[in-house]
């Protein structure tokens, strides 16, 4: 009797075993559609962007200011104008997001006022692009009174990558283990001498991957740089940061939507679309070699 049960017993697991290891499997292959979905997606979405604007990518294409109404020459100042307003962006917002999470991780003190301040950040990621140009045409244009220009633009850009900035910063603090900060007071060393020395050295894989990744976001962004600083027809470039400049994603906008004969510029619009995604791409690979780059320095020095 024993044994019949025994054997029923076992009969059982191995059913449901099998359900299990049943559900498993199409479990997988749900998520191995999805992938390969993905990236059949994307790769219709690059191959008409390679194949349509290719073509016009030339010397001239990357060196020479628009003629013409824009439907000659090339984009040489929207490509600075991306470069300078990129690098003010960084100035304003790494600073200030690696700041912010260096205090929230490593000085705050943990309780309802933190949780608040990490809940807004949090939020602060999700805001429609266009209402911070908005707020940066109210804010850096109007009460500032930058004026349509560069400065203003970075700024916006800037206060929309700080979320993602500081929420990266943070994250890649966490993972810096709590003995290596107690061993370091054991020793004798403060706090700031703790954050500096030990904290973030190994951290700044995960800070430089999540900064990077932000500003390839930002540096396709239109709807803050229209607000704020960008030009529909500049072709000279910019002289100061208070200057009005063009910019890539601005001039795609305008080629593909407001250009008043959109069918004879379409590729010289597709050619702009693929140096903007080249850029982004660009920024994703340099967060990628970065971050390998101190993993590898971190590891030795341990």
């Amino acid at each position: 009797m024993k044994a019949e049960v025994l054997k029923q017993g076992i009969a059982v697991k191995k059913h449901k075993t099998s359900e299990w290891h049943s559900y498993e499997l199409v479990g997988f292959w749900a998520l191995r559609l999805t992938l390969v979905l993905v990236l059949f997606i994307l790769g219709i979405i690059v191959f008409d962007i390679v194949s349509k604007g290719a073509g016009v990518i030339n010397w001239e294409f990357l060196t020479q200011p628009p003629r013409v109404g824009m439907t000659e020459g090339g984009i040489f100042p929207a490509i600075v104008g991306t470069f300078y307003v990129t690098l003010i962006t960084i100035a304003f917002a790494v600073p200030l997001g690696v700041g912010a999470a260096i205090y929230l991780n490593e000085y705050a003190v943990q309780g309802k006022f933190t949780r608040l301040v990490r809940m807004s950040v949090r939020n602060l990621a999700g805001v429609p692009s266009i209402v911070f140009g908005l707020f940066g045409m109210a804010v850096f244009v109007k009460i500032f009174g930058f004026g349509p220009s560069l400065i203003a633009a970075g700024f916006t850009l800037g206060l929309l990558t700080l979320p993602v900035t500081v929420t990266a910063s943070e994250e890649a603090l966490r993972t810096v283990p709590r003995a290596y900060r107690e061993g370091s007071f054991a020793l004798g060393a403060t706090r700031w001498q703790v954050v500096r020395t030990v904290v973030l050295p190994r951290a700044i894989p995960g800070i430089l991957t999540g900064t990077i990744l932000g500003l390839a976001r930002a540096a396709g962004e239109t709807a803050p740089i229209l607000a704020t600083g960008a030009a529909f027809f500049l072709p000279h470039l910019p002289d100061s940061i208070r200057s009005q400049f063009m910019a890539l994603p601005y001039h795609l906008f305008i080629m593909s939507t407001q250009h008043h004969a959109i069918s004879q510029v379409r590729p010289i619009a597709y050619g702009t679309a693929l140096i903007l995604l080249v850029l982004v791409c660009l920024l994703n690979l340099a967060a990628v070699l970065l971050r390998k780059r101190y993993r590898e320095r971190v590891a030795k020095g341990l």
